[in-house]
C-alpha cells in the first residue's frame, strides 16, 4: 500500500545509496533527512489512519537499511571499526533472538507489529553516532557498548508486550 509515510519510510534507500558519496555536507544532510523522514511517516500514519501491517514492518526496515549501507560505507573507508559497526547493530542481533522464539514457539501468527520505545532510543542513537563519526568527532570506544545495553531493553520490552499481548 503506498500512501505518503510509506513513500517517506522507502525515501531512506535512496539517501542510503547518497551517503556513499564521499561528501561531510552531504553526509549530514541526508543523516538529517533520514532522521526527519523517520519521524514524520510515523507521526502521519497515525495522524491521518494509514497506519497498516505493511508500514510496520517498513518502516524499521528502511531504519535498518540505511543504517546498514551508512557503516558499510563506514567502514570500508576505515572511519569506523568493524567491532564498533557490530555493537552498534548488537540490537538487531536482539531482534533475531525474538524472532527465532516467536518461530519456535509460534506465537508469531499472534504478534502485532508496533514500534518499541528502545528500538526507537537505539535508531536515534545511531543516527547521531554516525553524525559525530561524519564530522569526525572522537568518540571513546566505551561508548559503543551503549547498543548492547538499548538490544537488551529491547529484548526485554519485546518479551513483556508479547507476555501482554497474549494474557488473556
Amino acid at each position: 500500500m503506498m500512501n505518503l509515510p510509506n513513500s517517506l519510510s522507502f525515501l531512506r534507500a535512496p539517501l542510503a545509496l547518497l551517503f556513499i558519496i564521499d561528501s561531510p555536507q552531504l553526509r549530514i544532510f541526508v543523516i538529517l533527512l533520514a532522521m526527519a523522514s523517520d519521524c514524520i511517516d510515523g507521526y502521519l500514519a497515525r495522524r491521518y489512519h494509514f497506519t497498516s501491517r505493511f508500514g510496520a514492518i517498513l518502516d524499521p526496515m528502511m531504519d535498518k537499511f540505511f543504517v546498514y549501507v551508512t557503516l558499510l560505507t563506514l567502514i570500508y573507508e576505515s572511519k569506523i571499526l568493524p567491532w564498533q559497526a557490530t555493537l552498534m547493530l548488537s540490537r538487531d542481533f536482539f531482534l533475531f533472538l525474538f524472532l527465532s522464539y516467536l518461530g519456535i514457539t509460534g506465537a508469531w501468527r499472534n504478534l502485532k507489529v508496533k514500534a518499541i520505545r528502545w528500538g526507537k532510543i537505539t535508531t536515534a542513537s545511531q543516527f547521531l553516532v554516525l553524525i559525530l563519526i561524519v564530522l569526525k568527532i572522537p568518540l571513546p570506544p566505551q561508548l559503543f557498548y551503549i547498543f548492547i545495553i538499548f538490544g537488551c531493553c529491547a529484548f526485554i520490552e519485546l518479551l513483556i508486550f508479547k507476555r501482554n499481548a497474549t494474557s488473556p
